[in-house]
């Protein structure tokens, strides 16, 4: 948005006109008061918004009236519901990264002369541009951001600019090479995978995936629709639609390089591949379910660089972390991490392995799957099909002369019968639960059968987790929560003065949010707890001598965050209400 209505000076320059501001007042939709209280909130925020942006933001005008009165002044016409009025046969005019980058949308062409809906009108050098690729006079017409994204999404892929060398020209094909396995037999729909175009297509989504950092990629087959989404920093998002009736040849160029049937369609199946990216491995587990529409493909991507981090980096506090450190270096007992799938867990626990894995040390892993090598560390892969589940590899792990031991995930009565032993015996044993909170794990083994005793006997510490959004270091700025949510705030702890938010930007996919960072808890049972917990005390009774002693809650450690302008409030709260 802009600031002023401009003209050109006849330089290729331009001249400022009337402010913004006396134009919204001129027309009555703010008042002189509403103008200088959006000038004050400017300069508390270093004029990093423009005041535009700043009039919806405090909710003085909408979006509407704002671009409206500077089409107005201009001499621009405005156009809504862009979406409707676009023609999709001449929005290929454009290339789709011009479209995307500059926020343009081509709506008409009538005898040589191109209408574009822009968001800034002023903007003369981009209409130049527009006229210089497409050949034709533009004229430009105003539309609201909102508008021209929603008929970006709603537009493209039926427009037919679904280009796959022009969206892979720019890979280049030694930096990403798909190390596929020998397939024969092909059926006439494996050679149509085989074919140029659906290898690039493929190869551009999860090479695209991969270096936006997401976790998963959904193809997802609709009534007349094809969407591929990315799960990114915990949440999924839209990135592209290709052609409907390329589904069943992108099924089966995955099913080929999974080495799964691809003649099978009426019964999931799961499988998995290897790319080099960049000169390092990554690991990609492929699961394919029938529906409705035809068949959906997840595939979970295992980056080796996502789960090589410090314990530094996690987002531990000072005092949590030293304490936590004492923890992973103690001789021997249980040491678990607990969280929802997804929480972060097995990349602490990487991180603790890391630092504690010395050349005198043994120190042995069962997984499923091993989602990061680690040097130095003996690393095994459960095989259920086979027969080696977590119970069977941990007791030959145990022969093995392990001074550490990591157990992906203790999810039986068995599992966590050898565990405690082991500990009884001298190991040092890291394992996973699926708890709500750290003292929850206490109740959790004794229901798969630990006696309390045992336990208290074994138990160091127990760490709970969950993953929250990091606010855009790009767009941050301080945000002013609502009464109800700052009353939420207050009741929960936290302080409503100090928030931050992300405004949205192209660093950020214009969510506000990039990366993720842990709040914790750290439960570490002292000679008064361990004795209640060996007499069988409830759970309850637990949390409340916890709550006595000062201890820090996941949401606690949250609202530390926020106020650390890490986080925002609303994060802080999903999170940490999850189970």
């Amino acid at each position: 948005m802009i600031d002023h209505w401009k003209h050109d000076d006849g330089s290729g320059s331009v001249a400022t006109d009337m402010p913004l501001g006396q134009l919204l007042i001129d027309r009555g939709l703010i008042s002189e008061a509403d103008l200088e209280r959006a000038l004050q909130w400017q300069v508390e925020h270093d004029h990093q918004h423009l005041l535009g942006e700043v009039v919806q933001r405090l909710e003085l005008a909408s979006e509407e009236d704002v671009v409206r009165t500077l089409a107005e002044s201009y001499g621009v016409p405005f156009v809504s519901h862009v979406a409707r009025t676009a023609d999709p046969t001449v929005i290929e005019v454009l290339s789709r990264k011009f479209i995307e980058e500059h926020r343009v949308l081509p709506l008409f062409l009538v005898r040589g002369v191109l209408t574009v809906a822009v968001i800034e009108p002023s903007n003369l050098f981009l209409a130049e541009e527009m006229a210089r690729i497409t050949g034709h006079e533009v004229k430009v017409v105003a539309a609201t951001r909102t508008e021209i994204e929603n008929a970006i999404r709603s537009w493209l892929p039926a427009a037919n600019v679904f280009v796959i060398d022009d969206i892979y020209e720019d890979i280049a094909e030694e930096d990403f090479s798909v190390i596929e396995r020998e397939a024969t037999e092909l059926a006439d729909l494996e050679e149509v995978a085989g074919h140029g175009p659906v290898v690039k297509l493929v190869n551009y989504i999860i090479f695209t995936a991969v270096q936006e950092g997401a976790s998963d990629i959904h193809i997802e087959p609709e009534d007349h629709r094809l969407r591929v989404r990315y799960r990114v920093d915990g949440r999924l998002y839209e990135k592209l639609s290709p052609p409907h009736r390329m589904h069943a040849a992108i099924a089966s160029r995955i099913k080929i390089m999974s080495s799964l049937d691809i003649s099978e369609r009426r019964v999931p199946q799961d499988g998995d591949f290897n790319v080099m990216l960049e000169g390092r491995p990554i690991d990609l587990r492929v699961s394919i379910m029938p529906g409705k529409h035809g068949e959906k493909v997840v595939i979970r991507i295992i980056d080796s660089r996502n789960a090589s981090l410090t314990l530094d980096q996690l987002g531990f506090g000072p005092k949590t972390l030293e304490a936590w450190r004492g923890i992973v270096t103690c001789p021997n007992g249980v040491v678990l991490v607990t969280g929802p799938t997804g929480s972060g867990k097995s990349t602490t626990l990487y991180s603790v392995l890391s630092e504690i894995n010395t050349e005198d040390k043994n120190l042995s892993t069962i997984e499923d799957p091993v989602e990061a090598r680690i040097p130095g560390v003996n690393q095994a892969q459960v095989n259920t099909k086979a027969g080696f589940t977590f119970s069977g590899a941990l007791r030959s792990m145990l022969r093995q002369d392990p001074d550490i031991l990591m157990v992906g995930e203790v999810r039986d009565n068995e599992t966590a019968g050898i565990v405690t032993q082991a500990a009884l015996t001298g190991h040092l044993v890291f394992s996973t639960l699926h708890t709500n909170d750290a003292p929850s794990a206490v109740t959790r083994l004794v229901n798969l059968g630990v006696e309390p005793y045992l336990v208290a006997a074994t138990l160091r510490g127990v760490l709970a987790q969950r993953l929250v959004r990091k606010v855009c270091s790009h767009c941050k700025a301080k945000s002013e929560p609502d009464e109800r949510l700052a009353a939420t705030i207050k009741a929960a702890g936290g302080d409503p003065d100090v928030v931050w938010e992300g405004t949205g930007c192209s660093h950020c996919r214009n969510t506000g949010y990039a990366g993720r960072i842990g709040i914790f808890e750290l439960f570490v049972p002292d000679a008064e707890l361990l004795e209640a917990i060996a007499s069988g005390e409830s759970l309850q009774s637990l949390r409340t001598r916890l709550a006595e002693g000062g201890f820090q809650t996941l949401r606690e450690d949250g609202w530390e965050k926020v106020a650390a302008g890490l986080t925002t409030p609303e994060e802080v709260l999903y999170a940490a209400s999850q189970g």
